[in-house]
This record gives structure tokens, C-alpha cells and sequence, in this order.
């Protein structure tokens, strides 16, 4: 869906508008596809930065400490896929109209919760729900 709804930089999402208008739709979609691609160059650089650093270390411990750095790397990368994932199914929510609805109840996820985490899927009250039963599934 090429959107061509104007929002400036200024622009936040508010309580007071429509819910999932297009402005606050495309000020979501901006904001994802502004993080995927900051994901992807920081990633590309990674890869570039592995690529070009020289692995002819002769003492055994900067060959160690490099490896250690590098599976550090290539996990963080790991979860960064995953996160990717995660945008790509919330950009695919903004185009179907379900973007900003509780998976689990249908409500409204509040403005505030999607601009700190624009993936979210749970509203706060079925997340703490969540967590709940998890803790007592862990401590049984």
C-alpha cells in the first residue's frame, strides 16, 4: 500500500485522534521501516567490519578473545533476524488493518506501548497476563 498520507517530523501519535487513522498508521509503517534499515546497515557493516578484520593473530589469546567477539556478534545478529521478522509481520498487520489490535483480545494496544514497541502484538494488560503464567509455569 503506497500510503501517501503527509505527516511531518513533528508528528506523534496521540489519544486524542482516531484510532489507526492513516496518520498514525503511516507514522507506524515510517517508523518500522526506519528501524528495519537501521538493523540491516548496522548488520551489513558487521558483516564487513568480520570480513576485513585480520585473522592472522600469533598469540592465541587475541585468537580467542576474537572468536569469542565474534560469536558475541553473530548471536546479537541472530535475535536482530528475528526482530526483522517481527517488523515485517507488524508492517504486514499495518497493510491487512490489524496493526495496533491485541492478538489475544481484539483491543486497542495503547499508543504510548506501540511508539516504545512498535511490534507489539498485546496490549499491557494481556502481556502482564502473560508473564504471570509464565512465572507460575516456572515455578512449578
Amino acid at each position: 500500500m503506497a500510503d501517501t498520507t503527509t505527516i511531518d517530523a513533528a508528528y506523534r501519535p496521540s489519544d486524542d485522534e482516531a484510532f489507526m487513522g492513516e496518520r498514525q498508521r503511516e507514522y507506524f509503517r515510517r517508523k518500522l521501516v526506519a528501524w528495519r534499515e537501521d538493523i540491516l546497515r548496522e548488520s551489513r557493516e558487521t558483516l564487513a567490519t568480520m570480513q576485513n578484520e585480520n585473522e592472522s593473530h600469533t598469540d592465541i589469546a587475541d585468537r580467542a578473545s576474537s572468536e569469542t567477539d565474534r560469536a558475541i556478534e553473530l548471536r546479537a545478529r541472530d535475535r536482530q533476524r528475528k526482530l526483522i521478522a517481527k517488523i515485517d509481520s507488524a508492517l504486514a498487520r499495518i497493510e491487512d488493518g490489524t496493526y495496533g489490535y491485541c492478538v489475544e483480545t481484539g483491543e486497542p494496544i495503547s499508543v504510548k506501548r506501540l511508539d516504545a514497541r512498535p511490534i507489539a502484538t498485546l496490549s499491557i494488560e494481556a502481556q502482564e497476563r502473560h508473564e504471570r503464567m509464565e512465572r507460575t509455569q516456572r515455578d512449578d
